[in-house]
């Protein structure tokens, strides 16, 4: 399975996309999945070391004029194109962002912090957003509370969960926090799902909004591409590269194809659809290249033994 860890999420890719008409029945499982995935992952966290940092601020300054900024500048071009690359800038940080970070030897801690600041902020900014770029008689209240449903639970729940088992159920708090391999498999898994329900979404539309369709997901590798970069370099002055690159570039890519959908331009969604297929071709290029490297340092190690 060591040797298969880089090409999982490939593998999950494929699988979404070769049997996605299936994937319809399955979506009731996504949530429980990402539910088990961040339970497991949050086991290794100490409460202690969760706090807003500068990383925090940095990362979250960066996703709010991102999205504002990249809207500006294509809005007078393109409307389809700015609200698709507008909900790439402003979805929050993925759920699965602490589990590959933790593989990749970051902080866990920075990327759970930044992860639910970037959720509740989008929770409350994204209602007047929607409604400054052209989404009639929406209700603040309402939207908020329905985008909070959304986005909180998942990520709240899972941690209080953790917290509760560190408290008063040691022994299963411990079995969990070593066993974090599993978390990566479970995100996998629920990978199939995501992917599958959005190609059935994209070949659904119809043929003559197949131009649009490539300039969105066209636009969607460059977005991810920059934020992924951003992040790093955030990261850099920070003291944790991983942990930034993962907070900024990995995005909850479900909730932004639902918010578009809902809120814009419903073909604006292919742009977070595609940034699926995006990320997580970064996620397993870096897991294949770490892999890589903690093999090469492992030989070397036990050469200078002999």
């Amino acid at each position: 399975m060591q040797r298969l860890k880089p090409f999982m999420l490939p593998i999950a890719m494929a699988t979404g996309l070769i049997f996605h008409s299936w994937m319809e029945y399955a979506a009731w499982a996504a949530p429980w999945l990402i539910f088990i995935m961040l339970l497991i992952t949050f086991c290794r966290i100490d409460p202690r070391h969760i706090r807003f940092t500068r990383l925090t601020g940095f990362c979250l300054t960066a996703q709010l004029a991102g999205s504002a900024g990249v809207y500006l500048l294509l809005c007078p071009f393109n409307i389809d194109l700015a609200q698709g690359m507008m909900i790439c800038f402003l979805c929050p940080t993925a759920t699965a962002a602490p589990v590959i970070t933790g593989m990749l030897g970051g902080s866990i801690e920075r990327v759970a912090t930044y992860s639910l600041a970037s959720n509740i902020a989008v929770a409350l900014l994204a209602p007047p957003v929607f409604t400054l770029i052209g989404a009639e008689g929406l209700d603040f209240v309402a939207t908020t509370l329905t985008i909070a449903q959304r986005v909180v639970p998942l990520i709240i729940l899972p941690f209080i969960a953790a917290m509760m088992l560190r408290r008063w159920a040691r022994p299963v708090h411990k079995a969990l926090s070593s066993r974090q391999e599993i978390s990566f498999y479970v995100w996998a898994l629920s990978l199939i799902i995501v992917v599958g329900r959005a190609v059935s979404f994209a070949i659904k539309e119809p043929p003559a909004m197949i131009p649009a369709m490539i300039m969105l997901a066209i636009g969607a590798g460059l977005a991810c591409a920059v934020q992924f970069a951003v992040g790093r370099k955030i990261g850099a002055r920070c003291g944790d590269k991983i942990a930034g690159a993962q907070g900024l570039g990995q995005k909850n890519t479900v909730l932004a194809v639902w918010m578009a959908i809902t809120y814009l331009n419903p073909v604006a969604s292919i742009a977070p659809a595609a940034y699926i297929a995006w990320q997580n071709t970064v996620n397993s290029l870096q897991l294949y290249y770490h892999a890589r490297h903690c093999a090469a340092n492992s030989k070397l190690s036990t050469g200078r033994r002999r």
